[in-house]
């Protein structure tokens, strides 16, 4: 995701305002052939600017997944200390409550604060490629 910010933000505007020269540097802008190539500039960077989005996403909702995987190791743990000691041992079986709780809420926070970032940094690049898509009018 910090990749992905480091090229909104700095490597994006000159790609875009590179764009920009380049067309305002072509004599037609109105023919058919000259709305293909500007199509074309912008589809390549839609693609630059969304690259890794969707593997964003599948890792956001892979976090709460792993929280509950350690979820169950945890209540493994105190299975193996119930079958052990009994309920006699409640330090024990804390131990095992605490390590199935922990990732589950780590892997919550995670997720929730990585959809929070993910739908500014999407919101963000749409803006970014609406601004370059204006500035590459077609009269």
């Amino acid at each position: 995701m910090v990749e992905r910010l480091w090229y909104l933000w700095r490597i994006f505007p000159k790609r875009s305002a590179s764009l920009q020269n380049r067309w305002l540097r072509r004599a037609d802008h109105s023919s058919a052939a000259a709305r293909h190539i500007r199509e074309a500039w912008l589809s390549v960077a839609r693609q630059r600017l969304n690259r890794f989005m969707p593997m964003i996403r599948v890792l956001i909702a892979m976090c709460p997944l792993l929280g509950l995987l350690g979820t169950v190791s945890g209540m493994i743990q105190v299975f193996d200390v119930l079958s052990i000691s009994g309920t006699g041992n409640p330090r024990a079986m804390a131990a095992g409550v605490s390590r199935a709780t922990v990732p589950t809420m780590a892997g919550m926070v995670i997720a929730i604060s990585g959809l929070f970032c993910l739908a500014r940094l999407d919101a963000a690049s749409r803006l970014a490629m609406q601004r370059l898509t204006d500035r590459l009018r077609h009269e």
